[in-house]
């Protein structure tokens, strides 16, 4: 206060700056008194990014200076009556131009820094989707005279109506009801984003592309336009075998014997024509009822090839890094390196296990079943036909009876544990073809490898060696299936 009057420090400790044309600024030094600091007016005009960027260099200069202050206590500013020292004025202006550069060398490195990263990121995601178009590509390209017709993706909504008539949904995207110009009607899939490349899309394209076979669905188009992949297939109006064999409610429709030999046979040749009648070895690795599609006839179609896998013809024995399958239709082998190498008898299990599920209109595992003897189907119907007992079909006929035996005796020949033991599909279908009375009963079905497990040929229960009954079996199945004795290699399973 001056008589009365309050008065800005500023002002006053700025009138030298303020004689001499300048501008100024005042600023606390390390003893906290206040000290001005002249800088020179911007002579463009004072809106013009000209002007704003030299009141920013004006700013973070006096930014560094501060600390230059605090740290050494050093007088950074040039008053008035300091002009004419050209040794303290050349000093200064060392430290504020040494002070300047460092701001704009370490802002200009980190600004550097964050650009770098932001656009290795855009780099590495950018050549992540282009490499997998390009891969996409490539073999689309290379392969297009055996390619189905490729839509775009305007296309496929106008063929969905805007995927309006949603049928189903799985882990691989849903299905949506479609119709070609020419009214056919058509079943369209739509993929998620997958995290393998579209190796997955590859696999289905390349398989069912060059497939023509009865018993084996057909591939009407695709689509690739970006991260939007669809596979076109010919509709199938009677859905999945799956709803057909476990009837959700009653009064669902009941698939007669007859039919169900018809169903059986069907995919067994459509699996063998997989198997021998292509110039590739396709292992589908997934058969099960839900990937058995039937038409308006119940002729079935053996579909959804995402995990199918192409070997030369001659190849016995294939190589596989990881299990692939649906669990409860996954050959032994895949799990148990001990058993044999993985090879085309993988189908023959899984379709093996199919054809028991077909025959006992249930789950081959079933941990509510009223007696613990029938939580696993394969061991209580063995037992059954070992004691010389049919299985219980109601009021049918003698040529339905030896329908279901031979299906059954079929299915249980299929699902022996090692892989030798197994029939291939061409032998499977001369059994189904062939009378009832040829075919002997297999061998048990064991669900563990009997070297790893102490059993011999002979194992009937005697001397402790191995289950005595289903009873027995269907608790091995619960407690010792998934022992960490038994080597293990990895699952790459599918979802329902």
């Amino acid at each position: 206060m001056l008589k009365g009057v309050e008065l800005s420090w500023s002002i006053l400790l700025c009138q030298p700056c303020f004689h001499r044309g300048r501008g100024c600024n005042v600023y606390p030094d390390i003893n906290g008194l206040l000290v001005p600091y002249c800088f020179s007016n911007c002579k463009k005009p004072p809106n013009s990014i000209y002007c704003f960027f030299e009141y920013l260099h004006g700013v973070l200069g006096e930014k560094v200076r501060n600390i230059f202050r605090n740290i050494f206590g050093t007088r950074l500013y040039a008053p008035d009556k300091d002009d004419k020292n050209d040794k303290y004025r050349s000093a200064t202006l060392s430290i504020e131009l040494t002070g300047t550069v460092l701001v704009f060398v370490l802002g200009g490195r980190t600004a550097c820094g964050i650009i770098c990263v932001l656009a290795y990121l855009i780099y590495k995601f950018r050549r992540r989707h282009l490499s997998m178009d390009e891969s996409l590509e490539h073999f689309l390209q290379s392969n297009h005279n055996l390619m189905p017709i490729r839509y775009s993706y305007s296309e496929i909504r106008k063929i969905t109506k805007g995927f309006k008539n949603k049928l189903g949904q799985g882990g691989f995207g849903s299905v949506f009801l479609g119709k070609l110009r020419s009214g056919r009607p058509v079943a369209v899939k739509m993929l998620v984003e997958s995290k393998t490349n579209g190796q997955d899309f590859i696999n289905e394209v390349a398989t069912i592309g060059r497939i023509h076979h009865v018993n084996v669905v057909r591939l009407t188009g695709f689509c690739v336009e970006g991260t939007k992949r669809a596979l076109v297939y010919d509709f199938m109006p009677n859905g999945s075998l799956e709803k057909y064999i476990f009837p959700r409610e009653e009064g669902g429709i009941c698939l007669s014997w007859g039919r169900v030999y018809e169903i059986a046979m069907g995919v067994a040749r459509g699996i063998e024509y997989l198997h021998r009648g292509c110039n590739m070895q396709i292992l589908h690795f997934d058969i099960k009822p839900h990937n058995i599609l039937l038409d308006d006839k119940f002729i079935p179609k053996v579909s959804d090839f995402g995990l199918a896998k192409l070997y030369p013809v001659d190849h016995s024995v294939v190589s596989l890094t990881a299990a692939r399958g649906t669990l409860g239709y996954m050959a032994p082998e895949l799990f148990y390196k001990k058993l044999g190498g993985v090879s085309y008898k993988v189908d023959v299990y899984s379709f093996g296990m199919l054809l028991m599920e077909m025959v006992g209109r249930r789950k081959n595992v079933n941990p509510f079943a009223e007696n613990s003897s029938q939580i696993y189907f394969p061991a209580w119907i063995y037992d059954r036909f070992n004691q010389g007992e049919e299985m219980d079909i109601g009021d049918a006929g003698q040529g339905e009876k030896k329908i279901v035996r031979k299906l059954i005796l079929i299915a249980l020949w299929c699902i022996q544990m090692t892989p030798a033991d197994r029939p291939s599909m061409r032998r499977v279908i001369e059994m189904l073809e062939g009378p009832v009375e040829l075919l002997q009963v297999p061998p048990k079905p064991f669900l563990y490898s009997p070297e790893n497990m102490g059993i011999t040929d002979n194992a009937s229960g005697e001397n402790g060696a191995g289950p005595s009954s289903a009873h027995d079996e269907s608790e091995l199945l619960l407690s010792t299936c998934s022992s960490d004795s038994l080597e293990i290699i990895p699952l790459n399973v599918s979802a329902d």
